[in-house]
């Protein structure tokens, strides 16, 4: 399993077209094939960064996603409201605490 952290910080007045496109691609996203689990954060003192956190069944699966008309669909109208470029780790689960 692979496990994908993206930061992303808009401009302040842009939050709202962001939340919008994320609301109406949020379940197409969870629902392409690999991925197990999709969460967006926002920072509580900075409310113009959020941070999506998706599980992936393989490295392949996201990159499928990645090269999607869906992401392409969804990036180009998140892409242009960003103050600071996005940031992206995949990473591996060490230990989980319930």
């Amino acid at each position: 399993m692979l496990i994908r952290i993206v930061k992303m910080s808009f401009q302040p007045e842009k939050v709202d077209e962001f939340l919008s496109n994320f609301e109406a691609n949020k379940t197409k996203i969870r629902a392409f094939d690999g991925c197990n689990f999709l969460e967006l954060y926002r920072v509580q003192n900075n409310t113009n960064i959020f941070f999506t956190y998706s599980y992936w069944t393989s490295e392949a699966d996201l990159n499928t996603y990645r090269h999607s008309d869906l992401f392409k669909g969804v990036w180009s109208k998140t892409k242009p409201l960003f103050n600071a470029k996005p940031e992206a780790w995949s990473v591996e689960k060490v230990a989980s605490l319930e």
